[in-house]
């Protein structure tokens, strides 16, 4: 597919400057983070602050305005934000009040706004957060935590920002924006797969006449593939599902919004419209206002999405109040005119994964054959070698994310091993092995994004954080902080042997390298890499709990997991480094 593009490792960064450079009389870049910031936010109030992965525009960036958002932190194409990048945005709207943030719910923004959120609390600052969760077609009632957030996203922000901008308190602001989320009903169907910049086919392919119902957001597949029906058919399904699922009864008054995935329509939207306002109308329910637009989209996938915003009193009279940015607008409020603003410099920033940047690092070892022990030259190489191994993995691990994810994982390790190594290749010299540790994982943390940058970046991390300083590792030092880093990821994510993730391979792994502490380093850590490659193997079996493959419930079983996948790597480069196998 012909995307505009240059160098695919850098459209997050190039569209950032485009959209800040086009729109400058309205935002600001943040200086150090790809973090979109309004001028003519309103004084001492909550901030809101908004974000998640870029390739959804106009959502986030484009909803970032009077009367709306004061920030959004924008993460890499369909990749939640690092924490670094949600602390340092929302810390530059805070205005001593407190801040709210507002996402979707989904594994990779979950964690990383939650560790942003202790980087501003740890500052002083109040936060709390709202995660929509509207999309009914990804989960039961019953387990209403797990729903996806799509298309709803634009009714909680529009309430949320209403709310703040009226000076109410962060307590008040949560709570009707709590309230706004848990009024809003979608569902979506794609008809035609997106494609990720840079990566030379779809995340899914449809046959001709086939569909994918109940649609996310991130390019992930549905939770049922059927075929195509008119226009009518499929949208009085999609609604009596929406009905289903809302507390909708005749005489209540909702807002639709009627939404693009990116190639579909105005055309297409209202002619779906048309038959939502029909079956509205047969059921008593009255329309307050409409939008057919295209405003959370992912890249140029086909399809639609349908959202009904129950109304009462309080929300109505937010949904009225004005707002504006480029993308969106209601009521009369337009900004300030062209001149009156200030040309600003091109906005440059670090790529989130050079291509042009892979050389393979020099690795040295302390000595020719088997290593019994690792110093903190050792492990400095040792994380050196791996890096470049997941880096060479980049386009493998895509592939594997694609089958049943949104294929943003290889991208994501890349990028994280590639800054761990930068941060690596200043520290020779370095004497605390662990330190050696925490400083790879602290880079991977704070560059990464997804889901994948909280537990990689934990795996290297939260073993080897407050560690008295060692000048060597041997089996057992090494089994325990793994056994160390597992628990924080297991504390965080709440996943377990059995739910296709990373800790599928990193438990068993942990397991073995217990059970063979009194065996030389090497044995160990051969034991370590077979029990993980096992894990992997295993997670065919399962269906997925967590991330955007656990709406496809068995649909995902048969295929590997590339969290899991890059696990087994990690200690296949561990095994081969110390034992001279490179």
């Amino acid at each position: 597919m012909k995307k505009i593009i240059n160098n695919p490792d850098h459209v997050v960064d190039e569209m950032m400057a485009g959209y800040i450079s086009a729109y400058r009389r309205y935002f600001e870049k943040h200086p150090s983070v790809n973090g979109v910031i309004s001028k003519q936010r309103r004084k001492d109030k909550v901030a809101l602050v908004i974000g998640g992965g870029s390739g959804h525009e106009p959502m986030f960036s484009g909803f970032v305005g009077k009367g709306l958002a004061d920030a959004a932190a924008c993460g890499n194409i369909f990749a939640s934000p690092d924490p670094n990048t949600i602390y340092e945005t929302a810390k530059a709207v805070d205005q001593g009040k407190g801040v709210i943030f507002v996402y979707g719910c989904y594994a990779g923004d979950n964690l990383n706004f939650d560790m942003g959120e202790e980087f501003l609390n740890g500052d002083g600052i109040a936060t709390t957060h709202v995660r929509v969760r509207d999309d009914v077609a990804s989960a039961p009632k019953d387990r209403i935590e797990d729903r996806r957030g799509i298309a709803g996203d634009v009714f909680v922000v529009k309430t949320a920002g209403a709310a703040c901008d009226s000076g109410r308190s962060l307590e008040e602001v949560t709570r009707v924006t709590e309230k706004a989320r848990d009024n809003t009903r979608t569902i979506g169907v794609a008809t035609a797969p997106a494609q990720l910049p840079g990566v030379d086919k779809p995340i899914f392919e449809l046959g001709e006449n086939e569909i994918e119902y109940g649609m996310g957001l991130h390019g992930e597949r549905g939770v049922l593939r059927t075929t195509w029906e008119d226009a009518d058919v499929l949208v009085t399904k999609m609604y009596g599902q929406i009905m289903e699922d809302a507390d909708l009864k005749s005489g209540d008054e909702v807002c639709v919004l009627v939404n693009g995935l990116g190639s579909t329509t105005i055309t297409e939207l209202a002619i779906a419209y048309r038959k939502v306002k029909e079956l509205l109308d047969k059921d008593g329910i009255k329309v307050h206002d409409t939008d057919l637009n295209s405003y959370c989209t992912s890249q140029e996938m086909g399809g639609f999405s349908i959202t009904l915003f129950k109304l009462d009193d309080e929300l109505k009279e937010l949904y009225d109040m004005p707002c504006y940015c480029p993308y969106y607008a209601k009521g009369e409020l337009t900004g300030a005119n062209m001149s009156d603003v200030e040309e600003n410099a091109p906005v440059e920033a670090e790529p989130e994964f050079d291509e042009n940047d892979v050389e393979e690092a020099a690795v040295t070892r302390s000595r020719a054959g088997e290593l019994t022990e690792l110093s903190a030259e050792d492990a400095r190489n040792m994380l050196i070698y791996i890096a470049d191994k997941v880096i060479a993995q980049k386009l493998y691990l895509t592939e594997i994310d694609s089958a049943i994810g949104d294929g943003d994982h290889g991208i994501g390790m890349a990028g994280g091993m590639q800054k761990a190594k930068r941060k690596l290749l200043q520290m020779q010299g370095t004497e605390d092995v662990y330190a050696v540790f925490a400083a790879a994982g602290k880079a991977m943390l704070l560059s990464m994004g997804g889901a994948s940058g909280v537990i990689f970046g934990s795996l290297y991390l939260a073993g080897a954080k407050d560690a008295e300083p060692k000048s060597v590792l041997g089996a057992a030092d090494i089994a325990r902080m793994e056994r160390k880093s597992l628990g924080a990821i297991q504390d965080r994510g709440k996943a377990e042997i059995g739910d296709k993730t990373m800790v599928d391979a990193l438990a068993p792994a942990v397991a073995a390298m217990e059970a063979n502490t009194d065996k030389t380093l090497l044995e160990m850590l051969k034991k370590a890499e077979e029990a993980a490659k096992q894990g992997v193997e295993d997670t065919k079996k399962y269906q997925a709990k967590f991330g955007r493959a656990k709406s496809l419930m068995e649909r995902a079983i048969g295929y590997q997991d590339a969290g899991a996948t890059s696990v087994w790597l990690i200690f296949q480069g561990m095994r081969e480094f110390v034992e001279d196998k490179m």
